[in-house]
């Protein structure tokens, strides 16, 4: 899952009174004071980031802000308009994930290469990303916990029998047989 912060820039009461209730968001919250801070967020450490600020202190260059002004607003108004706007940016996001030369779409679970494209299973794409995002190659036990959610050994052949298809999918579509390779301790994209 895709990790989703806010940013409040400049608000100090909002930071404090959303401060309060933050156990109920779906996203980790943050307060800067400074334009330099800013510069300091990335998307390693904060995922898919929303800045919550007002006209007067509106950042150029900077478009994942949402710009709140007319307060007071009802908090439950404040935390909505948070939540649309975060889930913009996830669909947003999703409908172009980078595997090298090839673009996945999420959402359309469709894989891209130039002028082709692929039609995915949901499995598919978890194995794609999972792997993806994967700095070394993972065993086929790690992909049974962290992809079919298995903490013991399934009897069948799942994990192989799902990598073998959708290699041969994609073998077939953008003629690769190198996009997940076998290696000694499992599976990975290049």
């Amino acid at each position: 899952m895709i990790k989703q912060s806010l940013v409040i820039y400049n608000l100090p009461v909002l930071f404090n009174i959303l401060n309060e209730i933050k156990e109920n968001f779906k996203f980790e919250l943050f307060n800067f004071t400074q334009e330099q801070d800013l510069s300091k967020i990335n998307e390693t450490i904060y995922g898919n980031y929303l800045i919550l600020t007002n006209s007067q202190n509106k950042i150029k260059n900077q478009n994942n802000q949402l710009i709140m002004d007319k307060f007071p607003f009802k908090i439950n108004e404040i935390v909505e308009k948070i939540n649309i706007a975060l889930l913009k940016q996830k669909y947003n996001e999703q409908s172009k994930v980078w595997i090298g030369q090839y673009k996945l779409d999420v959402n359309s679970r469709e894989i891209f290469k130039k002028d082709k494209k692929l039609k995915l299973t949901e499995r598919e794409v978890e194995i794609i990303l999972f792997l993806k995002n994967s700095k070394k190659s993972q065993s086929i036990e790690n992909l049974q916990k962290e992809v079919w959610s298995h903490n013991s050994k399934l009897e069948t052949h799942t994990v192989e029998t799902h990598i073998y298809r959708l290699r041969k999918k994609i073998n077939k579509i953008f003629k690769d047989e190198n996009f997940i390779i076998s290696v000694k301790k499992g599976y990975k994209i290049l």
